[in-house]
Parts: C-alpha cells; structure tokens; sequence
C-alpha cells in the first residue's frame, strides 16, 4: 500500500473512529449519569477527553510509515 493510499484509508478510518468514540463517551456518560456529581465529571470529562488519542497516535503513524 502507497503512502498517499494509506493516507486515505487512515483519514476515513480516524474520521470514523472519532464519531464512533464521542457518541459512545456519550452514551457512557448518559449511563453512568455523570452529570448527577460534580466530582464524576470532573474525572470523567478530561479521562474521555484524552482516551482518544493513543488509537489516533497509532493510526497517524501507520499512516506516516514509509513505503516498503
């Protein structure tokens, strides 16, 4: 696989990915009524804020790989 196609494939599968991940944050969020305490959502919010990022971090650099 090319550069640019796994360029491609990763921006479609990150796009994905990410609404995937927010509408499941929130359903966890509605779940767990974290609204009901202050101190759930303020562990709550930053910890889904960031859960993202390493399978984001990943899937760029797969992406960023060099050609064979």
């Amino acid at each position: 696989m090319t550069l640019r196609t796994r360029k491609l494939v990763g921006a479609i599968a990150l796009l994905l990915f990410l609404t995937v991940y927010a509408l499941a944050a929130m359903m966890v969020a509605i779940v767990m009524q974290v609204g009901a305490s202050k101190v759930a959502e303020l562990v709550y919010y930053p910890v889904a804020g960031l859960l993202w990022l390493p399978p984001a971090m990943w899937l760029v650099k797969w992406m960023q790989r060099p050609d064979a």
